[in-house]
């Protein structure tokens, strides 16, 4: 594991305002670090601020106040084609619903972000079948998402949020919308390809089976993670 962070938050903030104008805080100097082939699990009661956080993370959103850095390189105040470029070719996104476009195939969804980005249509296809083949969709490639089973549809988009290789795959309750067997397949998936790929993994989730399976475990509570030694001490 290298010494300098791929992912960073430095003292994040995000306030929003509520209803009459009053303000609330969801993360108050938020700190994390989060290292190449790592996997953090960000745990916490529901409305603690965890998707917030990811959303920052991810540049979906921006800071009040704070820092996030990938790659030591600011992606606090970037112009939006900045921020789309970064999104689309060095993070990946999964969350607990699939949001595979309904009218193309497995295939064609994976390719997606890859074409946007800029790549040929063949390499594009050739790149899109070696993952779906990784998350064992060699046989559902031509099949469109209404026609593969709710574990199928996660792993093509898991697949989806790989297909580009980021630096870090950003994952917000993966498993919250499938049964037990199907959630412990997905996670020994995504755990077993972060390790191959080296990818950093920051996963939010209320699931303890795959929070005890990451590196380090945070409890975000009061607007700061702190680090916590099991998933028990999710409230």
């Amino acid at each position: 594991m290298g010494m300098t962070p791929v992912l960073e938050a430095r003292g994040v903030r995000k306030v929003y305002r509520g209803g009459g104008g009053s303000l609330v805080e969801v993360l108050n100097q938020a700190d994390l670090g989060v290292h190449r082939g790592e996997v953090v699990a960000i745990v916490g009661a529901s409305g603690a601020g965890k998707s917030t956080l990811l959303h920052l993370l991810g540049a979906l959103d921006e800071p009040t106040s704070g820092e996030v850095l990938l790659d030591g390189v600011s992606l606090v105040g970037l112009p939006p084609a900045g921020r789309d470029r970064i999104r689309n070719r060095q993070l990946g996104f999964v969350f607990q619903f699939h949001h595979l476009l309904r009218e193309f195939s497995a295939l064609e969804n994976v390719m997606m972000p890859l074409r946007i980005g800029g790549w040929a249509a063949e390499p594009a296809r050739s790149r899109a079948e070696e993952v779906l083949a990784t998350v064992g969709l060699a046989g559902r490639m031509t099949h469109r998402p209404a026609q593969l089973s709710g574990g199928e549809q996660q792993r093509c988009a898991v697949a989806r949020a790989l297909v580009h290789d980021p630096r870090v795959l950003l994952a917000d309750e993966p498993s919250g919308n499938l049964d037990h067997a199907n959630s412990g397949m997905l996670h020994d998936m995504l755990i077993g390809l972060v390790r191959t790929l080296e990818t950093a993994l920051v996963v939010v989730t209320h699931n303890r089976a795959l929070a005890e399976r990451a590196d380090r475990i945070l409890l975000l509570d009061g607007g700061r993670l702190h680090p916590v030694r099991t998933a028990e001490a999710v409230p």
